[in-house]
């Protein structure tokens, strides 16, 4: 068994990694019912809570069938950090998360995210104001280094540990490669091994595949997985890695039903959450992932991002089941 804290999870659990415009609560939903044992908020800007931003006051909004769930924070401020530690302590989820990974430059410039990975004095700072303020564990995730020339991650696990977080999540690559080139898991193997560490070590980058996650985990012997970009319009991926770490053998892959009724179950908690114009606008990013690799659905997935009513989605997605092009494929 894994523990955050004092919350168990099962052996070898799989996170949902927390990805901005994407992990909001539909999406969780949906990875939580196909087997997500812990989920990520989006990131949330220390700032914007402060500010009471409503984008990132929207955020904190967590269900309790999510459960673990964790919310995420970043941001370059201790005042700021130790305070939204309140804000998100006050909101009760069951983790509190901090980004020290994300490596796009708008955070990054802030000295947010990854670009906290150039000063581990500020990270341990940072970190200690949100142990400091609240009640929740604090778990971290985070990156191997900014670059090839400073990769730190034994440092940062140690330091960080000292301070009092109870998990930490690494992706397998520096700031500088952002999702590119492959992701050097040998670092996590080596952070995972270190007799200092005591605390749960998940890994992060490139599992996109039952027989990946196998692989991984008994090559790096880490604690659990966090899945990304791979659950995208797939949430089915939890499922079958477990499936495929039990029996060795791979379930079935989704049908046209499978596809059509989770992506309406998608949709409709999207629009009940954010109310029909925006519900059914941001689904549009999800169509073509949920279709992905089916033949002849061009005309299809133009259609979907094109309607801006629900009813008029939900018919199109209905339709999809009506034709045998597509229904003869599952």
């Amino acid at each position: 068994m894994v523990k955050i804290g004092p919350i168990e999870l099962p052996e070898f659990p799989l996170l949902l990694a927390p990805m901005e415009d994407v992990s909001d609560p539909p999406f969780r939903y949906v990875c939580k019912k196909y087997g997500a044992d812990v989920m990520y908020t989006e990131f949330i800007s220390t700032e914007g809570l402060i500010r009471d931003a409503i984008k990132s006051k929207k955020k904190l909004d967590i269900f309790e069938y999510e459960s673990p769930v964790g919310i995420q924070i970043f941001g370059g401020d201790e005042e700021a950090m130790a305070l939204s530690a309140k804000i998100v302590d006050a909101t009760n989820p069951d983790i509190l998360d901090i980004n020290f990974g994300c490596p796009v430059k708008k955070v990054v410039c802030k000295g947010a995210g990854a670009g906290v990975l150039k000063d581990i004095d500020l990270m341990v700072r940072l970190t200690k104001a949100c142990v400091d303020n609240t009640k929740l564990p604090v778990t971290v995730k985070t990156r191997l280094g900014w670059d090839d020339n400073s990769i730190n991650i034994m440092e940062v696990a140690e330091r960080l540990q000292d301070v009092g977080i109870k998990a930490l999540t690494i992706h397998a690559r520096t700031r500088s490669q952002m999702y590119k080139g492959s992701a050097r898991w040998e670092y996590i193997a080596e952070v995972k091994n270190n007799p200092r560490i005591k605390i749960p070590i998940f890994g992060n980058g490139d599992i996109d595949s039952p027989e990946k996650a196998f692989e991984y985990k008994n090559k790096y012997g880490v604690d659990g997985i966090m899945i990304g970009r791979a659950a995208i319009g797939y949430p089915w991926i939890f499922n079958e890695i477990k499936h495929f770490f039990k029996t060795g053998e791979h379930l079935p892959k989704p049908t046209i039903v499978n596809r059509v009724e989770v992506c309406r179950a998608h949709l409709t908690k999207s629009v009940e959450w954010k109310g029909e114009k925006m519900g059914v606008l941001e689904m549009r990013n999800h169509y073509a992932n949920y279709f992905r690799g089916i033949p002849n659905f061009k005309e299809t997935r133009t259609k979907l991002v094109t309607l801006n009513s629900f009813t008029e989605v939900n018919e199109v997605l209905e339709s999809v089941l009506e034709r045998k092009e597509f229904t003869e494929i599952s």
